[in-house]
């Protein structure tokens, strides 16, 4: 090239090539507009921020705008929600999960209104009293035996409740205190056959009975 002149090249990589004898102040002028493109691209590229999507399937990078939900990552409909029950006709692994071995929890109100939770065990019958009943034995002088009879004679709203890991079942009724003899003597039988021991002989045991109104779970 004669002096004056500046080689500017065209396109980009191994296969550019360079317009020769272009006029310096012409050449100079491209090489000037390439490099402030390039200023111009490079905070942009700097400073665009990059969101990451989450999945327990699977990972995707975008840039520019956050990843939007995919059906992948939502949860189908149905799967781990709680399930409605008929107390009076559970399927048979609720009935089952209540035959196991486990200790429960029995929610009863303070004359305060405050709940009170104790652990207790459980005996459930379906078909008790034609609605479902609910058992628990002890002693007279418990808090639970005096926070049921606050409630006065049409009961108090209780909930009996228990968990294994995933599985989890819950009884709900209106529990009154009951003293006969022979209905003692009943739940102490259902309580032995539950947990594989009589209990001792105690002459202040009662019986807090739960006319079942509702049951849910997931067993």
């Amino acid at each position: 090239m004669r002096g004056g002149q500046v080689g500017v090249p065209l396109g980009h990589g191994p296969g550019g090539r360079c317009a020769q004898r272009v006029p310096a102040p012409v050449g100079q002028l491209g090489v000037h507009v390439r490099l402030l493109l390039l200023a111009s691209a490079l905070p942009m590229a700097m400073t665009l921020p990059r969101y990451t999507k989450l999945s327990l399937f699977r990972s995707s990078t975008a840039r520019g705008s956050p990843s939007s939900p995919d059906s992948s990552t939502r949860t189908p409909p149905g799967r781990f929600r709680d399930m409605a029950i008929d107390p009076r006709h559970p399927h048979e692994s609720f009935l089952g999960f209540w035959r196991e071995y486990h200790l429960c929890t029995l929610t009863t109100p303070r004359p305060d209104g405050t709940p009170h939770v104790v652990a207790v065990g459980v005996t459930y019958d379906p078909e008790g009293g034609g609605t479902g009943i609910a058992r628990v034995i002890t002693n007279k002088r418990s808090r639970k035996v005096a926070n049921v009879l606050a409630a006065g004679p049409e009961g108090a709203a209780v909930a009996v409740c228990q968990v294994d890991k995933g599985r989890w079942a819950t009884l709900e009724g209106r529990a009154t205190v009951r003293t006969d003899p022979e209905v003692v003597a009943d739940a102490v039988a259902r309580y032995a056959e539950r947990y594989g021991r009589t209990p001792s002989p105690n002459p202040d045991r009662v019986v807090i009975e739960i006319a079942l109104t509702r049951a849910m779970g997931r067993a």
